[in-house]
């Protein structure tokens, strides 16, 4: 039982007190309650605990987005979690977005260990930590005009386009502004084999931890489909409009643009584009090409290691790990090479093994650290783009937008 609402309550009144669940609820199979109309009628006469039993939704998982969204938009972490930068006097700078899941043990183990290393640092430390759901225009802004001597010491965020876009980020990289300070010769086994390497050839990028996304596959609607067990499968033909993929979660959808255009080209932005389930009327769906998805339940949801894992054995949602891997939204550290003496100690508590098993079990992000036990079997890879593919494309950025317009143009998305 969460703070915020009873499962047994009306949809209605839970969509009425946080208004923010809407596009929550849309995502997830409800789009008429984005009629106000229907809103009004339908939600008022049932509670979410059966919404979620007639649309087949994991209550749990549904519950726990729910809430998510409503913490990040409420901000109801307490106020002493955050230090805001009002003054800007601070000597050394932190800025970023944590991981909704584990930014409250986090933020909360950050200033405990503030607290206790308050005499051995002799200079005042401003951060802004904000919940991820809420993205990194704030930071955007911020970067568009800034030089280096502008920019915070420290920042923290997952995903790529922030920091390789050539507008923001990518011309303090080109420029040598950063340096990887974790001081790992190698990083957790997980990351560091024959298969996968995530320490930066250049020294300049630190990665902290990783976001899987892998499948969950509603096995009641396969209706005579094999059951997809890899990337390539998903971008078969006979799963056209039938995936459900995360395009509110910016960071690990354009992790996922990324890696299906590296191991499928761009063919494969337009195969996962197609497969992307669109929202149509039945006049569309009858002079529509592609598989009747009238029930409006996807076959196959693309979503957060995390969030899969919350199904009940006896579901039909079936958690599937990608044969090729999970695709991963890395969780970068960058660090001011010219604020190393102040910035050091702070990446050295970021990138300890306590943070990193904090990490790895409260929010299932596998950590990069080489002590931490991630949990994961041989068989649970990752699907990563590799830093020769991100150094071979100066401007992710512009790439980003490039294959998000190809993929909008299959999806129907306006």
């Amino acid at each position: 039982m969460n703070k915020y609402f009873d499962p047994k309550e009306k949809v209605y009144d839970i969509t009425e007190r946080y208004p923010e669940t809407l596009d929550v609820f849309a995502a997830n199979g409800f789009e008429h309650l984005k009629n106000e109309a229907m809103r009004k009628v339908m939600g008022k006469t049932i509670n979410l605990e059966t919404a979620c039993k007639t649309k087949k939704v994991n209550l749990q998982l549904f519950e726990q987005k729910l809430v998510d969204v409503i913490e990040q938009t409420r901000g109801s972490v307490d106020a002493t979690l955050n230090q805001a930068r009002e003054n800007g006097d601070g000597e050394v700078s932190i800025l970023g977005v944590l991981p909704c899941p584990v930014r409250i043990p986090l933020m909360e183990s950050f200033n405990k260990w503030l607290q206790d290393h308050e005499k051995d640092l002799d200079y005042k430390i401003d951060y802004e930590l904000k919940a991820a759901n809420i993205g990194v225009d704030w930071i955007r802004e911020e970067m568009e005009t800034a030089s280096p001597d502008d920019i915070a010491d420290l920042f923290m965020s997952a995903g790529f386009d922030l920091f390789f876009d050539e507008k923001l980020m990518g011309k303090f990289k080109s420029q040598g502004v950063f340096q990887d300070m974790s001081g790992f010769e190698s990083l957790n086994r997980d990351f560091d084999n024959d298969r996968i390497s995530l320490k930066d050839p250049k020294g300049q990028y630190t990665t902290l931890a990783v976001v899987p996304a892998v499948f969950l596959v509603n096995t009641e609607e396969l209706d005579g489909r094999q059951m997809p067990l890899s990337w390539a499968d998903l971008l078969r033909g006979e799963f056209e409009n039938s995936i459900s993929l995360p395009l509110n979660d910016f960071d690990l959808f354009n992790a996922l643009l990324l890696s299906i255009h590296k191991e499928f080209g761009v063919d494969g932005i337009r195969r996962l584009g197609r497969a992307h389930m669109r929202s149509m009327t039945p006049a569309e769906m009858v002079k529509s090409n592609v598989r009747n998805t009238s029930s409006g339940i996807p076959t196959v949801t693309v979503m957060p290691y995390l969030f899969a894992r919350m199904v009940r054995e006896e579901s039909p949602l079936k958690p599937v790990w990608p044969k090729e891997g999970a695709v991963i939204s890395p969780i970068f550290l960058l660090s001011k090479k010219s604020s190393r003496d102040k910035v050091k100690p702070l990446v050295d508590y970021f990138m300890s093994r306590e943070v990193g098993q904090m990490l790895a079990t409260s929010g299932k992000f596998p950590s990069t650290h080489p002590e931490v036990k991630n949990g994961l079997t041989d068989d649970q890879g990752f699907m990563w783009i590799g830093w020769d593919y991100i150094n071979s494309h100066p401007d992710l950025g512009a790439l980003i937008s490039e294959l998000m317009d190809i993929f909008n143009e299959e999806a129907g998305v306006k």
